[in-house]
C-alpha cells in the first residue's frame, strides 16, 4: 500500500481539537500527525476518526420495514423474533452475501470504518450443515471483501433454546452448535478471514445466557483467550425472568460473579440492568454495546447512560437489526433517551464537552476496543479508520470544535459525511462507496426474490 499524505482545516484528536494538520498514512495506519502544517495531499475540511459498528445481525437489513403490523394480540421482541426466524428460513448463502454486502456498504457511507457482525446464521433451513461448516461466515467475509469495511467477525455459539436447556425450536435449528462442532465451525472462519487484509479480527460470541450453557460460556471465552468476546445481556424484562429463576441471580449479576469480565468484552443492550449492575459493568472494564434504534424499534428499555458514564464505563455504537443504518441517528437516540427518562437536557454532556463530543468520543473509543482495533482515534500506529465532513453543509456553516459535531449529530444527518477510509483504504467518496452501483443492483434483486419467496 502507498503512503498518502490528508491535509485537514480541522481535525479532532485524542487530546483535543487541532488546526492545520496534516496526517500521512502507510500501510494501512497513522504514520504521522502534524498539526500546524502547510497544505499538502488531499485537502479536507473536517476530520474526524471514524467509529466502529460493534454490533449487526447483516441479514436483517433485508427485513427493515416488514414488521410493523400488529397481529390479534400485544406484539412485543418475542412476537417479532418469531417472524425473524420465519424469514431467515428462505436465506441462501448467496442472498446473505448480497444483503452482507450492501449493509456494510451502507455503514461505510454513514461513517463507519469497520463492524462487529455477531453473525449465527450458520447452517442450512431445517438445521443441516453446509459441506463446509463456515459455508456462511465464509459469505460476511466475501462481502467485507467487496465493500473494504473492516471486519470483526464474531462466530455465534447458540446451544438450546433457553436456560433450562430445552432442544432448539424449528426458527432456531439454522444457529445450534455443540461445542465441538462450534470449535470446528470457530477454525473454519479464521481460514476464511485470512482472505482479508491485516486489520480483520476473528472474536467470539457466546449469543446470551439464555442460548449458551454455563460450559458453554466457559468453552467460547478459552476459545480465543486474547480476542474480543461478545454477548447479548440484559435485553428484555422476560429475558431476565427466566435467568433469575434458573440461575437464582440477574443476567449482569450472574456474568460478573461468573466470568472473567474485562476489557475485551462487549455486553450488548444491558438495558435491563439495576443502578448497581450498571456501576458494576462499568468498573469492569467490559464495553456496553448499545443499538439505539433497535432498542426502541424492539422496545427493549433505555440503557442508564448518565450513570453508566459516571462510573467510568466505556460505551460503543452498534446497529444490531440494522433497521436504519445511520450513526447520526444513534447518537442523537442515545442521548435523547436520557432525556426522555431523566426529564433534562444535555445528559451525557459534560463541563468540557459537549453532548455531542461525549457521545463521540466514547463511540470511537468503545467501538474500537470492542472490534479489537486498538484505542481507536486519529493516533499515530493505530487504524487509519477517518471520515471527512462536508463542511460546506448547510448546518455546519460558522460552527468550529465541538459544536461541529452537535451541528452534524442533532442538526443535521449522514448526508454530511463526504469522505471515509478504512485501514486506510479510501472507500467512499463524495459520500458515495466505489461499489455502491454494483452492490445496491445485486441487493435489489435480491430483496425482489426474496418477497416474491415470502
Amino acid at each position: 500500500m502507498t503512503a498518502t499524505t490528508l491535509w485537514a482545516e480541522t481535525a479532532l484528536l485524542p487530546d483535543g481539537w487541532a488546526q492545520s494538520v496534516r496526517v500521512d498514512l502507510a500501510g494501512g495506519r497513522i504514520a504521522a500527525i502534524t498539526p500546524g502544517a502547510s497544505p499538502s495531499g488531499q485537502r479536507l475540511g473536517c476530520l474526524l476518526p471514524a467509529p466502529a459498528n460493534l454490533h449487526s445481525h447483516a441479514f436483517q437489513r433485508a427485513m427493515a420495514g416488514m414488521t410493523e403490523r400488529r397481529g390479534s394480540g400485544t406484539d412485543s421482541f418475542w412476537t417479532w423474533r418469531a417472524l425473524m426466524y420465519r424469514f431467515l428460513d428462505h436465506l441462501s448463502p448467496d442472498d446473505v452475501q448480497a444483503i452482507a454486502a450492501f449493509v456494510q456498504m451502507e455503514m461505510l457511507e454513514a461513517g463507519y470504518a469497520a463492524v462487529g457482525e455477531f453473525h449465527y446464521l450458520h447452517h442450512q433451513p431445517g438445521g443441516a450443515p453446509y459441506a463446509d461448516l463456515a459455508e456462511m461466515a465464509a459469505r460476511i467475509v466475501a462481502a467485507a471483501h467487496q465493500t473494504g469495511i473492516g471486519l470483526t467477525l464474531l462466530p455465534v455459539l447458540y446451544q438450546q433454546g433457553g436456560c433450562d436447556g430445552r432442544s432448539l425450536g424449528p426458527g432456531q435449528m439454522r444457529f445450534g452448535n455443540d461445542n465441538a462442532r462450534f470449535a470446528d465451525l470457530w477454525q473454519g472462519a479464521a481460514r476464511a478471514l485470512a482472505a482479508l487484509p491485516a486489520d480483520a479480527v476473528l472474536g467470539v460470541a457466546p449469543h446470551s445466557l439464555r442460548a449458551v450453557s454455563k460450559q458453554g460460556l466457559q468453552m467460547a471465552a478459552a476459545l480465543a483467550p486474547q480476542a474480543p468476546i461478545h454477548l447479548h445481556l440484559a435485553e428484555q424484562q422476560a429475558e431476565v425472568a427466566e435467568v433469575q429463576a434458573a440461575y437464582g441471580a440477574r443476567p449482569t449479576e450472574w456474568l460478573l460473579a461468573n466470568a472473567s469480565v474485562d476489557a475485551r468484552w462487549c455486553a450488548i443492550h444491558a438495558t435491563q440492568m439495576t443502578a448497581a449492575e450498571t456501576v458494576a459493568l462499568a468498573q469492569s472494564g467490559a464495553v456496553a454495546g448499545l443499538c439505539p434504534i433497535t432498542e426502541a424499534n424492539l422496545g427493549d428499555g433505555i440503557f442508564d447512560g448518565a450513570r453508566h458514564l459516571a462510573a467510568g464505563g466505556a460505551f460503543g455504537i452498534g446497529s444490531d437489526s440494522n433497521l436504519r443504518i445511520a450513526l447520526a441517528e444513534e447518537l442523537r437516540l442515545l442521548e435523547y433517551g436520557q432525556r426522555l427518562r431523566d426529564h433534562g437536557r444535555a445528559v451525557l454532556a459534560t463541563p468540557d464537552r459537549s453532548t455531542g463530543r461525549v457521545l463521540y468520543d466514547g463511540a470511537v473509543a468503545g467501538g474500537a476496543q470492542a472490534c479489537g482495533r486498538g484505542p481507536g482515534g486519529l493516533r499515530v500506529g493505530g487504524w487509519a479508520d477517518m471520515l471527512a465532513l462536508d463542511r460546506g453543509a448547510v448546518d455546519l456553516a460558522g460552527t468550529a470544535g465541538d459544536a461541529t459535531l452537535d451541528a452534524w449529530i442533532f442538526a443535521g444527518d449522514d448526508r454530511m459525511i463526504s469522505e471515509v477510509w478504512s485501514a486506510g483504504r479510501h472507500l467512499v467518496t463524495g459520500g458515495r462507496h466505489h461499489a455502491h452501483d454494483a452492490i445496491t443492483a445485486a441487493y435489489r434483486a435480491c430483496t425482489q426474490r426474496l418477497r416474491g419467496r415470502l
